[in-house]
């Protein structure tokens, strides 16, 4: 009995170890992935913030007939 526990024991160890691993690995994946989708949300809100930014700068020059060559540059 207590031979076949010890074997046991050495079998089951291993498969663990392996799993934990597994585990760990998953969560680190996931936990990058969300990670890397937050800050691509992110860059994407600026973008958008900069294109509505500049889209109020363009309506103003141009209510203004103050048309800044650099600003139709851009």
């Amino acid at each position: 009995m207590l031979l076949s526990q010890t074997l046991l024991g050495h079998l089951e160890f291993p498969m663990l170890r392996t799993k934990r691993l597994a585990d760990v690995g998953y969560r680190v994946f996931s936990g990058s992935m969300m990670l890397l989708t937050l800050y691509g949300g992110y860059l994407c809100a600026m973008r958008g913030y900069r294109y509505l930014q500049r889209q109020k700068q363009l309506q103003l020059a141009a209510q203004n007939q103050n048309i800044d060559p650099e600003i139709v540059k851009d």
